[in-house]
């Protein structure tokens, strides 16, 4: 049976008296890859942002590793070290370098050293193909470049678990190919990772599992090739119909 890395368990989240998640249970297991899917305001984000601490909850708990986490937990700071997230916003400082946007987390957090951590950098670097920028500023890079450096900042800071929230949603179509293929390689390597995404063939590509959510909440949950051939609630279906893919 495959580590299960995260389990949530009832989670609920309000907005005020409007209740936005209602009880959210599911697995995440290690080296594996959990897909949200499900249209504007489901919920996904809201979710994805819970774990690691970025939006409270109000009931319900989180098992991260050995690590319970429930409403008004105060240690966040050590969790996020081991979840890394990625915006669809960069969220890169514009008047650093893109090594030192990537070394920031390392060196100032974790406070290794600078040559292991400058080591790994230009080696994530070559990874995406972006070894001749590490020396450019934000301002200099197209939004592609940016985004892949995002996801770079996150790896340098050797995470076990990567949150990905729409990571393409404000990329030209042109740039998008690339971002999706960082990721890609990342499954390949057995990343334990949660994707939020309307890229339906990249899900289906990756996706282990999906979660399929509506009006905050799990509506469906299906293994990745299990929910884009045979839906097993009529509302998937439409949801699958609606998109072009």
């Amino acid at each position: 049976m495959a580590e299960k890395l995260l389990t949530v368990s009832h989670l609920v989240k309000n907005y005020g008296r409007q209740e936005v998640l209602h009880d959210i249970n599911f697995t995440v297991e290690k080296g594996s890859v959990t897909v949200l899917l499900g249209p504007s305001g489901s919920g996904k984000s809201t979710t994805i942002r819970c774990l690691n601490g970025l939006e409270d909850f109000h009931s319900g708990e989180i098992q991260f590793k050995d690590q319970v986490i429930k409403p008004g937990f105060k240690k966040w700071q050590s969790v996020r070290q081991d979840i890394g997230m990625v915006f669809q916003s960069y969220d890169l400082f514009p008047n650093r370098t893109v090594i030192d946007n990537i070394l920031l987390g390392p060196l100032k957090v974790q406070k290794r050293s600078k040559d292991e951590a400058l080591a790994q950098a230009r080696h994530l670097l070559k990874e995406v193909q972006l070894s001749d920028y590490e020396n450019a500023y934000p301002r200099q890079l197209s939004g592609g470049q940016k985004q892949r450096i995002a996801i770079v900042r996150a790896l340098a800071l050797n995470p076990e678990f990567m949150l990905f929230d729409e990571v393409t949603a404000s990329l030209d179509p042109e740039m998008v190919r690339g971002v999706l293929e960082v990721i890609e390689g990342l499954a390949r390597q057995k990343m334990t990772m949660l994707v939020v995404t309307h890229e339906m063939n990249f899900a289906k590509q990756i996706a282990d599992k999906v979660l399929f959510l509506e009006n905050g909440k799990i509506v469906e949950e299906s293994a990745g090739h299990e929910f884009f051939d045979h839906p097993k609630t009529q509302r998937a279906q439409e949801f699958l119909n609606s998109m072009d893919f």
